[in-house]
């Protein structure tokens, strides 16, 4: 007799899940027959008479559709962190050009302060010795 029961007990798939869809309409639509408010996995599979287990083995639609009504969709937030990583990656690109941009400059103001110390040492020698004259230039001589 219990193989009978199971026998009868047994539906196919799509008819599971219509089962599973309709509980989670009547949840979301506050006419659950078990009393759940509440949309999870756990009070669809409550309301439909199976295991949660069974949804996330054999439903992932179901699973998703739920995640999706509870607005923690796993495709939804793929996509928010897909294009945040996008974004990202575009703003890293920006910074590692500024950062070039940025060294070639200090690379040219090290070459005109090495330049500018040298002068300086040549002019504080001249100032610093007594027997150094200076000698007009071409432009004041003109």
């Amino acid at each position: 007799m219990k193989s009978k029961d199971k026998v009868a007990n047994y539906k196919s798939a799509e008819a599971r899940e219509k089962d599973l869809r309709l509980a989670l309409y009547r949840i979301q639509k506050g006419r659950a027959h078990t009393g759940e408010t509440k949309v999870t996995i756990a009070a669809v599979a409550r309301e439909a008479g199976i295991s949660t287990a069974l949804i996330h083995n054999h439903y992932p639609k179901i699973a998703e559709a739920v995640r999706e009504a509870q607005g923690r969709s796993s495709r939804a937030a793929r996509d928010v962190k897909h294009q945040d990583l996008i974004a990202e990656r575009k703003k890293s690109a920006e910074h590692r050009q500024e950062i070039e941009e940025l060294r070639a400059k200090v690379a040219a103001l090290a070459s005109i302060n090495e330049v500018l110390l040298d002068e300086i040492r040549v002019l504080k020698a001249k100032a610093s010795d007594s027997k150094v004259v200076d000698l007009p230039s071409k432009k004041t001589l003109g």
